[in-house]
């Protein structure tokens, strides 16, 4: 059990954050004892993925973060020696602030799925509601103990996929396909009003204006029903397909637990009208918005930013300049301008130089044609599978996991100043050679000198695609450019159900920006461009053609990203740092972190080299050999085209594609 673990590791490691879970995984491959913990209860940390009922328990749990009293512990200072001294860690987690939800979508009060969740009235209105009762009997029950497993146990959310590992597979899903979260923890709220406790129905949801047009009508219970098919991201990201995780992916051969989906469309916002942005060659040729004069300036341009860098003299004078100058002086129209800057390079007007915009441009035409025809990959039911790949790699190869498992501090010798143990909420002392920590575990005091960023995250569930089209199943990123120059633009990602992350007839979309102040304050206003909330009663002809929003949460999370580590206070040389997720559209600051600190921490190792083949492996008093979980029923990876899917022989064939 979890009050129970050996004493002796080589690596601890605290929190399931991405960059931790890469670590965790490289070094269990490398053969190090491996602990890895995390104090809540679910993989992922702020790269998590949750159910909608997952998603309001995760929200009412930082709703009411302050006034949660501190978990009854042993007591530490005990363990601590007179040649010891002790770093304490954050016993709460102040990563995410400022969260506001809202629900639009009519009630059906007649219908007798139970409702969960915090709801607020249209902002409009004014009036809000409470988080009251827990409904236990809609619920899973929590673990009063910490999750415990070793190489025998696989990760729970996992133990689904153990008898399918899947190959890098980019395919279309039966949107009927039901996946089961691994969250244990999910609670059911009832809204009530503020009078005498009593629920009232008026003051929990917006109804529904009965002389709108017909659409499939659905509603707050439908949601709640169908929750279980959402899979909703706490951070909004895409895998570029010639990116540094894929290719982390496919070398660790950790592309076996995950599948993925093409991202479809690359869209623009101007002149308050979404556009779809032409990026393959016959794209740009087929494209109605574009004159053929357009198509050729173009065209000329894309092929250049390929090969830019042999060409010094077209950008040399530029160097210092915004990307947005250099685009003024290439002959491109005001339309060509702006899909290059906002779709293509998806970069700000003001903050980006020409250096770095021809950079991304170059970028995104290279993943061109990879995996589809544009640039992007999606993971099948969410961002936060991805941590928990690499946390099934770490177990298989021996490594140790303990959810709901709280660490009190760390134990340092004064002497040598370095860390020599830790010691957890249950009063253990386990000893390891080295640390690593995700940034929200360390204290106030540790963290004094820092400096964090923020950003502005909403996530939005809506009843129709921003760009209809004759499929209803396409997926999208969209950059909407700021109102004000200074302001930071806004990202959009639209998701399908075939993604798996949303219901039938719905769409899941992610709004992300640099915080300059709320998050509702930050996107609001986009939100308002772009959607119709679905209780508007006065929508004139215009307002019918924007999707309706039927529910929306917003929140600001830390961006922990770009701290150096002199910033820290009393930080242990053998105790190493990982941030949270960044503002970036993809994952490589994640993955260049893992690789830096490991090749730091193991200078003479291997960063996740492939695994052996399983008829190689040999176990100390085994007289037969095990078999790799799954490795009877591999999926071989699919290649979804706008054409065809292909059936191809392994991860390593994608490549050369």
């Amino acid at each position: 059990m979890a009050d129970n673990l050996p004493t002796e590791f080589d690596v601890i490691i605290i929190g399931t954050g991405l960059p931790e879970s890469i670590l965790a995984a490289a070094c269990s491959r490398s053969g190090q004892r491996v602990l890895h913990v995390d104090s809540r209860s679910y993989y992922g940390g702020n790269w998590a993925s949750f159910s909608f009922s997952g998603l309001l328990s995760w929200l009412k749990e930082y709703q009411q973060n302050n006034d949660i009293g501190e978990e009854s512990t042993v007591a530490w200072q005990d363990l601590i020696h007179e040649t010891e001294e002790a770093i304490t860690l954050r016993k709460k987690d102040e990563t995410i602030q400022h969260t506001e939800a809202f629900c639009y979508a009519s009630q059906d009060v007649e219908d007798d799925a139970e409702e969960i969740g915090a709801l607020q009235k249209n902002p409009s209105s004014g009036v809000s509601s409470t988080f009251t009762e827990v409904l236990d009997s809609a619920c899973l029950p929590e673990e009063s103990q910490s999750s415990y497993f070793n190489s025998d146990e696989m990760p729970a959310k996992h133990t689904q996929k153990s008898a399918r590992e899947i190959s890098l597979e980019i395919t279309d899903v039966d949107e009927s396909v039901e996946k089961e979260k691994y969250c244990e923890d999910k609670t059911c709220i009832h809204t009530v009003s503020d009078k005498d406790g009593v629920k009232d129905e008026s003051t929990s949801t917006v109804e529904d204006n009965a002389n709108q047009p017909n659409r499939n009508r659905i509603t707050y219970s439908n949601i709640v029903k169908e929750g279980r098919r959402f899979n909703i991201d706490l951070v909004s990201k895409l895998l570029y397909s010639q990116g540094s995780l894929i290719d982390l992916l496919i070398k660790s051969d950790v592309s076996r637990y995950v599948e993925f989906k093409n991202v479809t469309r690359i869209l623009a916002f101007r002149e308050g009208k979404v556009e779809q942005v032409p990026c393959s060659r016959a794209d740009v040729f087929n494209s109605k918005e574009l004159t053929m004069v357009e198509k050729r300036i173009l065209m000329k341009f894309l092929t250049f930013c390929l090969e830019y860098e042999q060409h010094p003299d077209e950008y040399q004078a530029f160097r210092q300049c915004s990307f947005s100058e250099y685009l003024k002086t290439k002959k491109l129209t005001p339309n060509l301008q702006h899909f290059v800057l906002h779709s293509i390079a998806m970069t700000s007007e003001s903050s980006c130089t020409t250096i770095d915009g021809l950079n991304a441009t170059k970028n995104f035409l290279q993943c061109l044609g990879r995996f589809g025809n544009t640039p992007f990959l999606f993971p099948l039911y969410g961002q936060g599978e991805i941590p928990q790949c690499f946390c099934r790699m770490c177990a298989v190869f021996g490594g140790i996991y303990c959810l709901r498992h709280n660490v009190q501090c760390f134990v340092v010798d004064k002497e040598s100043g370095r860390c020599k143990a830790i010691i957890d909420h249950f009063g253990q002392r386990i000893n390891a050679k080295y640390f690593i920590v995700e940034d929200s575990y360390l204290s106030e005091e540790t963290c004094l000198n820092v400096q964090y960023k923020q950003i502005s995250r909403a996530v939005l569930i809506t009843d129709k695609s921003i760009l209809k089209t004759d499929s209803d199943q396409q997926t999208s990123i969209l950059i909407v450019p700021p109102a004000e120059p200074g302001a930071c633009a806004v990202r959009v990602t639209e998701l399908c159900s075939s993604t798996m992350t949303c219901m039938k007839d719905t769409y899941l979309v992610h709004l992300t920006c640099s915080s300059s102040k709320t998050a509702r304050e930050d996107l609001e206003s986009v939100v308002e461009k772009l959607f119709t909330p679905y209780a508007d009663t006065e929508i004139n002809k215009e307002e019918l053609t924007k999707p309706r929003l039927l529910w929306a949460l917003y929140f600001n999370m830390r961006d922990s990203s770009g701290i150096s580590r002199s910033s820290y206070n009393g930080l242990p040389s053998n105790v190493y740092v990982c941030s949270g997720p960044d503002c970036g559209l993809g994952n490589e600051h994640a993955v260049k972190q893992a690789e830096t600190l490991f090749q730091e921490i193991f200078p003479s190792e291997e960063f996740c080299p492939p695994p052996p083949n399983p008829e190689d492996i040999i176990f100390d008093g085994d007289d037969k050999q095990p078999e790799v979980p799954g490795n009877n029923n591999t999926i071989i990876a699919k290649l979804e085209s706008s054409e065809e899917s292909k059936n191809l022989e392994s991860p390593e064939k994608h490549l050369q594609n």
